[in-house]
């Protein structure tokens, strides 16, 4: 249980001076107040600030704008017989945004995605002044969690709180360098927990706060009053262009769990489990004999996935997983999404009124894929497999195109992961047996059809 009142110092304060200073305003009256009262030291922050701000970095990144051109543009010919610039004018763009060393004896950096996203330079500096080049070990769009490592050297890292035991009502402080003002810190209260469906991240959970977080407070830490990590502040809800005390915070658990992943991989390694979900709404409650209002209802299972070989049925009501309380529709495919290949699910399910236990394991979304290179030296740095592939362009057998190393040779094929391949020159290919022919009875690739998302793409071999 989080204890909200402030840090004790030498001695407490009478209940009722405290009482009364919490009263009238601690701010308020803090320019005319003396340091102490009887002896007794006046509750203050700054203690805990002390051990904490030293973790806090100021992150600065510089991204280069490449310009694009026409390829009349690329022709030396072209450019000479109109006098233009060999090179085409690149521009530079510089940001700022925090973060927090969790991690003093390797050096680890946590901070935002859309901190450091595109980022050429990055450059970390700490209280003390020092300017430190910051490399990425990995990030994840989806939770917007970013991993950077620095030089480990006399570095302060500040300890990770439980976020899962923050309440509505905690006292926490943001701490950052909004507008490039540094180790700025605001504090607040938990506003509110488990935010969702604001469309700023692909999964989100959100711990609201009223701690003024402004831009560059991005990536850096909220703390509770010991000092402890609970989020990393991401955005702000400004509907007038400034602060208006609704600011939000990645939980540090979900970062947490991000970190180990991209510490371990390099990045998120998701797997699936094959459901679709929506939330629980009175009316769904009253249909499906459901007594409370809070959960999320299966609306699909998957055919052969981890849910389906669970039991789990459509009408389902889920209102537990892995012996957490699942609010919504939003928490479940959070808390799914940051589960690993082969890890255990516990789900606790409602049907037909009664309580149920079932259990399964997220299965690897590429089981069965090959590497490309077994297949053509073309398709060397793609996993493929073959799909049944459903869109809106119909129903047939295909080619899925999985994880594509940049710079491979199918990344300058032109592969994209989730690509699905639809012909190889021109001849239709339905499995790998079909691609393998396909290839070897040409002489090279010159043309590819694919699906990429919702549109037909042709490309074209240089």
């Amino acid at each position: 249980m989080h204890n909200t009142r402030y840090p004790r110092s030498r001695a407490d304060l009478p209940a009722r001076l405290l009482a009364a200073l919490l009263l009238f305003g601690i701010g308020s009256a803090q320019a005319t107040l003396p340091a102490a009262v009887d002896g007794n030291m006046l509750p203050s922050l700054a203690p805990m600030l002390e051990r904490v701000t030293p973790a806090v970095v100021n992150i600065s990144t510089i991204s280069v704008i490449r310009a694009e051109e026409h390829p009349l543009l690329s022709d030396p010919f072209f450019r000479h017989f109109f006098d233009l610039p060999n090179r085409p004018r690149n521009r530079k763009s510089q940001s700022l945004g925090s973060g927090i060393v969790v991690d003093a004896q390797k050096g680890y950096v946590l901070t935002n995605h859309h901190v450091v996203d595109k980022a050429d330079e990055i450059q970390v500096t700490l209280q003390d002044g020092r300017v430190l080049s910051a490399t990425v070990l990995g990030d994840d769009p989806d939770t917007d969690v970013a991993v950077l490592q620095i030089p480990a050297e006399d570095l302060h890292a500040v300890p990770l709180a439980d976020s899962d035991k923050l309440r509505v009502g905690d006292f926490v402080v943001a701490i950052g360098n909004p507008f490039g003002l540094s180790q700025t810190v605001t504090s607040g209260i938990v506003s509110a927990l488990g935010r969702s469906g604001l469309g700023i991240e692909g999964y989100e959970n959100f711990i609201q706060t009223d701690a003024s977080i402004n831009p560059g407070n991005s990536g850096g830490p909220l703390v509770n009053l010991r000092g402890e990590l609970v989020g990393i502040n991401t955005a702000i809800l400004a509907p007038s262009g400034g602060n208006v005390g609704i600011g939000f915070a990645i939980p540090i658990n979900m970062a947490r769990t991000v970190m180990r992943q991209i510490v371990e991989f390099g990045g998120v390694r998701r797997g699936v489990f094959g459901i679709a979900v929506q939330e629980l709404t009175p009316q769904l409650a009253q249909a499906l004999k459901v007594e409370q209002s809070r959960g999320a209802v299966i609306a699909e299972v998957r055919p052969n996935s981890a849910a389906e070989r669970s039991g789990l049925k459509i009408g389902d009501v889920v209102v537990g997983l892995n012996d957490r309380p699942i609010r919504g529709a939003g928490e479940l495919r959070t808390q799914l999404a940051l589960l690993r290949v082969g890890d255990e699910v516990r789900l606790q399910v409602l049907r037909g009124g009664r309580e149920r236990q079932l259990k399964a394991r997220i299965a690897d979304p590429y089981e069965g894929y090959v590497e490309g290179e077994k297949v053509s030296h073309y398709f060397r740095g793609a996993l493929l497999g073959e799909i049944r592939d459903e869109s809106p362009f119909g129903s047939f057998d295909a080619i899925a195109v999985g994880p594509v190393e940049q710079d491979s040779n199918a990344w300058q094929v032109g592969l994209r992961p989730d690509d699905v391949l639809i012909e190889v020159n021109r001849e239709r290919v339905e499995d790998l047996d079909d691609l393998r022919k396909r290839v070897r009875g040409a002489d090279g690739i010159w043309q590819l059809k694919l699906r990429r998302a919702n549109r037909i793409v042709t490309l074209v071999a240089r």
